[in-house]
């Protein structure tokens, strides 16, 4: 697999991850079909698509890149879609996770697999 696709892959299946939780809020505990449906919809194709990347890349570092970008962008989403607040802490605290998830794939080498 060419060495730029799984990070590709990663990223789709990050934005599938982030749409699945969005119409997870719309979908008012599943009692609304079209944004329940694209909830699954959304998970079902984030986490096949985790099962391909993890072949290629370590488990640890597909975690931490999914938990730091998906916790950003879901964030954002709520603010922009839902009217959520971002105070500074919350801010603040982002901004140490995308540190953090930049740590782990800066100085982490690859493992053997």
């Amino acid at each position: 697999m060419n060495s730029f696709l799984p990070y590709l892959l990663l990223l789709c299946a990050i934005l599938c991850e982030v749409v699945a939780t969005s119409f997870l809020k719309a979908s008012d505990q599943f009692t609304r079909p079209i944004p329940s449906g694209m909830t699954i919809i959304g998970y079902a194709a984030a986490f096949y698509l985790l099962s391909v990347i993890v072949r290629t890349i370590p488990i640890g570092i597909v975690y931490a890149i999914w938990s730091g970008m998906g916790i950003v962008l879901i964030s954002l989403v709520g603010w922009f879609v839902y009217g959520q607040i971002l105070n500074l802490p919350t801010i603040a605290g982002l901004v140490l996770i995308v540190a953090g998830v930049s740590v782990v794939n800066l100085c982490s080498s690859p493992l053997p697999h």
